[in-house]
């Protein structure tokens, strides 16, 4: 039976459009990235470096020699975000491009010593920006979030024309 204080219509549906919004899973998983992202970027803040960056940051330094394409393809980024990132990256001596040793024609990308450097000291901070997103849950809550996100990715990633590869299948 519908009360005089129930947001929801006769078939369970919300009836009010801003609040129908607000718990589809589009909005809810993108405001989730933008709460994440402002936790990574207050622990990471003196280091200077975005979500974005540590992410190439750490692609390159498990795939290394990869090119701009390849880092696309792992991180789920179309080619001029990585081109812009990338450059950023270049400018700040934290990575540099090469000619690639198996094809003269081709360049790649390594980190540098000042990009290992930063990524060991991103570590801890890191962390604490994974700690302080998952904390609002119990330790199985957490460990069911983080599986149900997985379930949910999998069986998306390759449906939607916008796959990642898993790290074992690049």
């Amino acid at each position: 039976m519908k009360t005089a204080n129930d947001p929801h219509d006769e078939r369970g549906a919300q009836s009010d459009p801003l609040l129908a919004l607000y718990d589809r899973p589009g909005f809810l998983i993108r405001r989730a990235n933008q709460l994440t992202t402002a936790l990574f970027m207050e622990e990471v803040e003196p280091l200077g470096v975005t979500a974005t960056q540590f992410g190439v940051l750490v692609v390159v330094a498990a795939r290394q020699p990869i090119d701009q394409v390849g880092i696309a393809r792992l991180m789920g980024f179309d080619r001029s975000t990585t081109g812009l990132v990338v450059g950023t990256l270049e400018k700040r001596g934290l990575l540099e491009r090469v000619i690639d040793p198996d094809d003269r024609r081709r360049r790649v990308l390594n980190i540098t010593s000042a990009g290992l450097d930063r990524l060991a000291k991103l570590e801890a901070p890191s962390r604490r920006a994974q700690e302080r997103a998952l904390e609002v849950f119990s330790p199985e809550q957490a460990v069911q979030f983080l599986q149900l996100l997985k379930t949910f990715v999998a069986a998306l990633n390759d449906d939607v024309g916008a796959r990642i590869p898993h790290p074992d299948q690049d």
